[in-house]
């Protein structure tokens, strides 16, 4: 049969049709199927959207910090005794996560700076912090300016990734700087 269909064209073409046919007939097949499907579970998404009559905008970043529990009493001490909070919410065995842990405790030189190394499971606890500054992916490095600077409302900025121990550094050096802001004008 092997030597047939490899000498003679005509069994090549036979061959090739019957495999466009199953082929086709295959995606024909699934693509109803799938429409079906889509179209039920759409109606069924647009009922209960329709019950629950809410907004069909999500929220944006930040807006439910206010209804958050506050962060642990640590946090909320080196807050109010207007120091520069690191936090670093890590995940447990990831690579680049050790790496920035590492260099976030090299912090401990810096005065003025508290630092805190979180595990991904325990960011409910943050909340109020993590939605602030909308914490999306880990490692995360949310650096909290000092009380003083920021006349009580705290403000904070967000790192993903690695980070180098001078991008670690300048993040908490920028956070405590007091100066007037520059625009930068090429």
């Amino acid at each position: 049969m092997r030597e047939k269909i490899n000498s003679n064209p005509l069994y090549q073409a036979v061959v090739v049709g019957v495999l466009l046919l199953s082929a086709g007939f295959f995606l024909l097949s699934t693509m109803g199927k799938g429409a079906e499907e889509e179209e039920s579970s759409s109606a069924e998404t647009l009922a209960i959207v329709n019950a629950e009559s809410t907004a069909t905008e999500p929220p944006a970043p930040g807006a439910l910090a206010d209804t958050a529990p506050p962060p642990p009493a640590p946090v909320l001490d080196a807050f109010a005794h207007d120091q520069i909070v690191v936090l670093l919410f890590v995940r447990e065995g990831g690579i680049d996560d050790r790496m920035v842990t590492a260099d976030v405790d090299r912090l401990s030189g810096f005065e003025g700076v508290s630092t805190f190394v979180v595990d991904a499971g325990e960011i409910a606890r943050y909340a109020s912090i993590a939605q602030g500054v909308d914490v999306k992916r880990v490692p995360a490095l949310v650096v909290v300016r000092p009380k003083r600077l920021d006349q009580g409302v705290p403000t904070a900025s967000v790192q993903y990734g690695y980070q180098s121990p001078e991008s670690v550094a300048q993040a908490v050096i920028d956070a405590g700087y007091k100066g007037p802001a520059l625009n930068y004008h090429p």
